[in-house]
């Protein structure tokens, strides 16, 4: 098994055959489970892995402890992808005491009816290992609000187990430690991660992330995702500007087409951006990509320009979808929207977007919505390459 460091092992499994995370969110390169194991004078798993994948994960706990007893098992979070083998390592280690809080407890009774063997500890509280302390720090609503983080101070190094906080998408193909990997593939799947399943938790991570100010960390062992070591700055980083909502320079388009006359005035008003010297462009057809990816993109960029046509006597419905999930989000901070809108007998389009940044959204808004009926006329394809150029002077006056 791999050691990551001072008898801190890594006990975790690989899942390469779900489709999608949480029955939502595409994987397409997988994603890992990932669970500890410190070997001391008495034994502590931190925390477990999805239930499918118990065999494999037993196998690694015995590799590296043989037929030595686990005496404790720290829950940081009770997601059934991470508490979902608790009961199958109770049958297998019977006198295994369950490390929680309240919380962790009312909720492991609900998904799996146990409420015995258990230590419930408080913020702050410390449980003695031998040479490796452990305490623990709570964390709610980053992104339930049972969790917490357990710190582990061991002779040599300091290590963070931070429960979803820091994690990924992405199975881990070898190497589980930052440094021994190429992490490219990581960091755009770390902010779609962020912004899909923790993102409407703000508030509580940069109240997490003030717990955790000035404790020096050589490690953080998130339950999804690469070990980080050589990185942790760089994925506080992360973390920290996303939880403020704060943004890079530029801009996402996107845009429902039944026939391609909304997707014809996107492109006028892409290349009207461009042109007036915005570089990050991303478009993005809201039928055809997946709205975990074009949300990850807002939260990443500070300007939105969406469009779609009426249907139904109302919103085309992807784009009602993706701007019920964004509002959803409750994302704040100083975002900039610019909206247009096509029809061939009835204009609601444009109403209806307007209506949602009113009622839900509350980004900035910037420029003329343009109102396309039919098709693009000379004044509608002006008036598109004009909500370009507005966006453009806005994000690039700042």
């Amino acid at each position: 098994m791999i050691e990551i460091k001072d008898n801190i092992y890594y006990v975790g499994v690989n899942d390469r055959n779900k489709g999608l995370f949480e029955g939502l969110w595409p994987l397409p390169n997988g994603v890992s489970y990932n669970s500890y194991l410190i070997n001391d004078e008495k034994v502590c798993l931190v925390d477990t892995v999805e239930a499918d994948f118990f065999l494999p994960f037993l196998q690694n706990i015995r590799e590296v402890l043989g037929d030595k007893p686990v005496d404790y098992l720290v829950v940081n979070h009770m997601e059934p992808d991470h508490s979902g083998s608790i009961a199958l390592i109770k049958k297998y280690y019977p006198d295994i005491k369950i490390v929680g809080n309240k919380k962790t407890f009312g909720m492991m009774s609900g998904f799996y009816g146990i409420g015995d063997g258990t230590v419930e500890v408080k913020n702050g509280d410390v449980l003695q290992l031998g040479s490796h302390t452990l305490t623990f720090v709570f964390t709610p609503m980053v992104h339930w609000p049972e969790t917490m983080m357990t710190l582990c101070a061991g002779a040599d190094c300091q290590v963070l187990f931070s429960g979803d906080a820091f994690g990924c998408f992405g199975a881990l193909n070898g190497g589980v430690i930052d440094e021994e990997i190429n992490c490219d593939t990581f960091w755009l799947e770390m902010v779609r991660y962020y912004s899909n399943i923790v993102g409407k938790y703000g508030t509580p991570v940069q109240n997490a992330l003030k717990k955790l100010a000035g404790v020096k960390l050589d490690y953080i062992c998130s339950t999804h995702g690469p070990v980080w070591h050589e990185h942790i700055g760089r994925v506080v980083d992360i973390y920290d500007r996303l939880s403020k909502y704060e943004t890079e320079p530029g801009l996402v388009i996107c845009y429902g087409t039944m026939y391609g006359n909304t997707e014809r005035a996107a492109e006028v008003i892409a290349r009207a951006a461009s042109q007036a010297g915005v570089k990050n462009i991303v478009m993005y057809n809201v039928s055809q990509t997946h709205h975990s990816y074009i949300i990850r993109d807002v939260f990443r960029y500070r300007g939105l320009i969406v469009g779609a046509p009426t249907y139904n006597t109302g919103l085309y419905h992807e784009m009602d979808v993706l701007l019920s999930e964004l509002a959803g989000k409750d994302i704040k901070g100083n975002h900039l929207l610019g909206w247009f809108g096509s029809f061939a007998w009835a204009s609601k389009a444009v109403g209806e977007i307007a209506r949602w940044n009113e009622e839900r959204l509350h980004f900035e808004a910037v420029g003329t919505p343009v109102e396309i009926k039919q098709s693009l006329t000379a004044d509608t394809f002006a008036q598109c390459e004009a909500l370009g150029r507005a966006m453009a002077e806005k994000l690039l006056s700042e």
